[in-house]
């Protein structure tokens, strides 16, 4: 259950994290991966790796800000069966630490990202009746979460995105789905714990938060996301999957 032999995947922000366990994930079950990321020796170590491990991997270096640059990779590559947005950036602050720039920039990359990798591979799958697009949102897409105004919103523009491309194309044969997680132990949150005065305890309150008292693993939002690329959940579309460990559901 659950392979990809002979579909071609396509992450963004595959260099590091969440994105480079679903790119060695999807290759381990038989897709074709094309990693892309804008950290060019990030992205070549992860489809290094996959390599070595005996899976198929490419990689493009893009921004996915930019709508010229996506849509010149989209030329270059083939079509897709599956297009994984999970390229994101973060903000701390309410609204008074938060300024316009800071908006616009998570905005750039959050939503406008999805929307352009959208607008340049979804036609292809259009066209041959058949694709996955799964977007990365976070728990801040269902919920508030403290002190991350600029990500909470951008977040749940990726599920209202998610939701109406789910609504306008799924009868065509492309299914729409978010994944949105909890804390998860990236290189990324890892690096921001280091930065408190106690990491330690940094740590464990950020761990807390979650029910299951731990932050998720990136191997474990890769596993959904597998789920959602195979053919198995072809009944899956325009669902939020909350991979939270009960964070939602409020202490």
């Amino acid at each position: 259950m659950f392979r990809l032999d002979g579909k071609i995947a396509l992450v963004t922000g595959a260099g590091s994290g969440i994105g480079q366990a679903i790119a060695h994930l999807f290759a381990a079950q038989g897709a074709r991966v094309w990693v892309l990321d804008r950290d060019l020796q990030a992205g070549a170590a992860t489809v290094s790796a996959i390599r070595a491990a005996g899976g198929h991997a490419e990689f493009a270096e893009l921004d996915v800000s930019d709508p010229v640059a996506v849509e010149a990779v989209a030329k270059k590559l083939p079509v897709v069966d599956v297009l994984v947005n999970n390229a994101g950036v973060g903000h701390v602050g309410g609204l008074l630490e938060t300024a316009a720039d800071d908006l616009d920039r998570l905005h750039a990359v959050n939503v406008r990202g999805p929307f352009n990798l959208c607008r340049s591979f979804v036609p292809g799958m259009l066209g041959r009746g058949r694709g996955s697009v799964i977007n990365l949102a976070s728990i801040a897409g269902v919920i508030a979460v403290r002190d991350r105004l600029a990500y909470t919103v951008t977040k749940h523009a990726v599920v209202g995105l998610t939701k109406s491309l789910a609504l306008d194309y799924s009868h065509a044969g492309v299914r729409f789905n978010a994944i949105c997680p909890g804390r998860v132990e990236t290189p990324f949150v890892k690096a921001r714990i280091a930065e408190y005065p106690d990491p330690e305890k940094a740590y464990r309150e950020m761990s807390s938060t979650q029910l299951t008292g731990r932050m998720a693993r990136p191997e474990e939002v890769a596993a959904t996301a597998l789920y959602l690329a195979a053919d198995e959940s072809a009944m899956v579309t325009g669902s939020t999957l909350l991979i939270d460990g009960g964070w939602s559901t409020g202490k």
